[in-house]
């Protein structure tokens, strides 16, 4: 009983990507176990951690449990969030040493900020907010509830993103203004590489520089 278990939700490419950061954290507890959880992998070992299902994760005796979760999929992540909470299992937000947090930021339980990521000043950021690396939020951002960063997004200051937004590997958020920022609707997917210069409606997929929303028509002008 005087484990303390530290779990990556996920035992994939991202979450792969997470347990070294995990471990670096918390590698001077001595009593500090590390596992994966996953409910559909077949693997019991990767990386040389063992991986378990939620369920036999609740069954370990352990003085404390924390989970961060390494989950693509938003709409996923908010059910597990929730789970974690139903069953009285702490959150655990994981900060790379080299990411770069300012003034004034303001996050919420479950973050994962990857290396080489920075959070500027006067920040507002969800829950379980996904940073990848070398990924920006500037200055005067508000984001909403699992919202996830793809390596190399550049989001600028003065923009509103609101919950589960998917934004691809290396897309540009332009900056809005103080009292007219840009807006990223709830459920929102930002395409990689796009470049955005005017606010995106919810639930609809915008690609392309400038970036417009993914039709046939769009597609057929891009080619």
């Amino acid at each position: 009983m005087s484990e303390t278990i530290y779990a990556v939700y996920g035992a994939s490419g991202f979450g792969r990507e997470v347990m070294p950061l995990v471990r670096e954290r918390f590698q001077n507890d001595s009593m500090a176990k590390f596992i994966f959880i996953d409910d559909d992998m077949t693997e019991e070992v990767v990386n040389n951690y063992m991986v378990c299902s939620f369920n036999d994760f609740l069954k370990i005796e352990a003085n404390e449990k924390f989970v961060t979760l390494a989950i693509a999929n938003s709409k996923t992540r908010e059910i597990l969030f929730n789970k974690l909470e139903n069953n009285g299992i702490k959150h655990l937000s994981i900060v790379s040493k080299n990411a770069l947090i300012l003034d004034s930021v303001d996050t919420a339980e479950n973050l994962i900020l990857t290396p080489f990521t920075t959070l500027t000043s006067n920040i507002q950021i969800g829950k379980a907010f996904h940073a990848n690396i070398y990924s920006y939020v500037a200055h005067d951002c508000v984001i909403g509830d699992f919202v996830t960063f793809a390596p190399g997004v550049k989001c600028n200051g003065n923009v509103h993103i609101q919950n589960h937004v998917y934004i691809g590997t290396g897309a540009i958020i332009k900056q809005g203004k103080p009292q007219k920022p840009l807006v990223i609707g709830e459920g929102a997917v930002i395409a990689a590489g796009a470049v955005v210069n005017k606010s995106v409606p919810a639930g609809i997929t915008v690609f392309g520089n400038p970036a417009v929303p993914l039709t046939k028509e769009n597609l057929r002008k891009m080619r």
